[in-house]
């Protein structure tokens, strides 16, 4: 071979050619984060609906127990921290597994609302993803009374 075909098989990729390997690299990384961070909010949904029965379920033994709801002050605390009131009434470690009320897949607190618009006698809400009442998709209010 001469040395001029020779330096024309040593001279690698072109700066076009690794230009296109990088965008392709671009779009498929984007293309996976896509698909993976929306199984991250489907379970976080799912996770907060969860915790929502489970909060139901422990407000009504709470009534039963004690024959009235905890009132908006108590909140869910009452579950775990019996009021003064119903402490005789309430076994040892409260409605809960843990020592702590649980949060929403996004990591904030539950809101308890006494007699809400519905009609229901009560109802825990989760704000979704944004964080804010409404919205649609993963933002979208979630409430115990709609979790099943």
């Amino acid at each position: 071979m001469t040395k001029r075909r020779r330096k024309q098989m040593q001279k690698g990729f072109t700066m076009i050619e690794l230009m296109a390997v990088l965008i392709i690299l671009g779009l498929l990384a984007t293309v996976l984060v896509k698909n993976f961070m929306g199984q991250t909010d489907k379970a976080r949904v799912i996770t907060t609906k969860a915790n929502l029965k489970i909060l139901h379920t422990a407000v009504m033994q709470f009534k039963m127990d004690t024959g009235r709801l905890p009132t908006e002050e108590e909140g869910l605390l009452a579950l775990i921290e019996p009021p003064s009131d119903v402490q005789d009434l309430i076994e040892p470690g409260g409605y809960l597994e843990t020592t702590e009320i649980t949060k929403d897949g996004w990591g904030r607190d539950f809101e308890y609302i006494l007699y809400p618009e519905s009609g229901k006698p009560f109802v825990i809400v989760s704000y979704g993803a944004d964080g804010e009442e409404g919205g649609e998709g993963y933002d979208t209010d979630l409430y115990s009374t709609d979790a099943g």
